[in-house]
């Protein structure tokens, strides 16, 4: 399997959400390379098929986990499975996300609810899912690592992205008081706020007046790609465990 320069990452065990594209995606394959055991958790089960077939080509070792982390029960028999294959989590990536803006005047409750339900509470629900096994490993002196993906709208404010600031702006606070909890216990928590990146999230938008204006800044400003944030990832999750990076904002050169 291709090399990384984070040899530090072989023999960990990995979960990844929103693992079928994008951030999610390139992180998992990059832990891959790594040396991690790395389950691949997302909603396309075809797309996270694929990943698996790539991966484990590559000399790695993947499970694909079809999954909606808008879903309790679903993601309580991911845990299952998870463990059943690889045994205890040591590190945790939350990168499943969507991004859905509209005018709040639209009254887009579906949307609303949709981004709710991914990028925060999903997120709550992968942490309680595996508090206990970052946990166990921080305590039998392994490094253990939760890392969320924010996003720079968590503290930029953007015209029609009211709802989907409000959720990285939340979930960029829930990184910042879990530390409080899980610090103590010696698990790292990152949290990580990108800017403008090339990802499928502006498929997600069903405004064209808003498509365009997305697509308009990604020919002004040459956006960062998800190997960009997978490589941030493999470097923070490799560094000694005493060393915890809680905050990181990662931009393109061209990004005020």
């Amino acid at each position: 399997m291709a090399t990384t320069g984070y040899p530090e990452l072989a023999g960990r065990t990995a979960v990844v959400t929103g693992a079928a594209s994008g951030m999610g995606e390139a992180t998992a394959r990059l832990l891959a390379a790594g040396g991690a055991r790395v389950a691949l958790l997302a909603r396309r089960a075809d797309r996270l098929a694929e990943l698996a077939e790539k991966i484990t080509a590559e000399g790695g070792q993947a499970l694909a986990v079809r999954v909606d982390v808008g879903d309790q029960a679903a993601v309580d028999a991911a845990a299952a499975q998870v463990r059943a294959a690889f045994g205890q989590v040591d590190l945790l990536v939350n990168a499943a996300g969507v991004m859905l803006p509209n005018p709040l005047a639209a009254g887009r409750l579906d949307e609303w609810t949709t981004m709710i339900d991914t990028n925060l509470t999903g997120a709550l629900r992968m942490v309680h899912a595996f508090r206990a096994d970052l946990v166990a490993a921080a305590a039998e002196g392994r490094t253990a690592d939760l890392v969320n993906v924010s996003s720079i709208g968590a503290h930029v404010a953007f015209p029609n992205y009211a709802v989907y600031g409000a959720t990285k702006a939340a979930l960029t606070q829930l990184s910042a008081s879990l530390r409080t909890e899980f610090g103590p216990l010696d698990v790292r928590v990152t949290n990580i706020e990108p800017g403008l990146t090339e990802t499928e999230l502006g498929g997600h938008i069903d405004n064209a007046e808003l498509a365009d204006q997305l697509t308009g800044m990604l020919q002004v400003i040459p956006p960062l790609t998800a190997a960009d944030i997978a490589d941030l990832i493999g470097w923070t999750t490799s560094r000694r465990r005493g060393v915890n990076l809680r905050q990181a904002v990662i931009l393109p050169t061209r990004q005020a």
